[in-house]
């Protein structure tokens, strides 16, 4: 579930392992690209944190972000 908190979206994932993880970071990198949105992220193992919101807005949560956390719910 996203959580809107000090001006970004932010969701934690859980995998099976680094695999999982690493493929999950792959298919959000792909979406990203192609919306010309790119998340802060960070991964440890089987973990990954998503923060989003959008830089040339003044780093607060817009549309571009509740779009790009829908995209991102999709791949899972």
């Amino acid at each position: 579930m996203w959580e809107e908190k000090d001006n970004q979206l932010h969701r934690a994932f859980t995998f099976k392992d680094f695999r999982e993880a690493f493929g999950f970071m792959t298919r959000v990198a792909l979406v990203a690209e192609k919306m010309d949105h790119h998340p802060y992220w960070t991964n440890v193992y089987n973990k990954v944190d998503i923060y989003l919101s959008t830089h040339d807005a003044g780093n607060v949560v817009t549309e571009k972000d509740q779009a790009l956390a829908k995209a991102i719910d999709q791949l899972l």
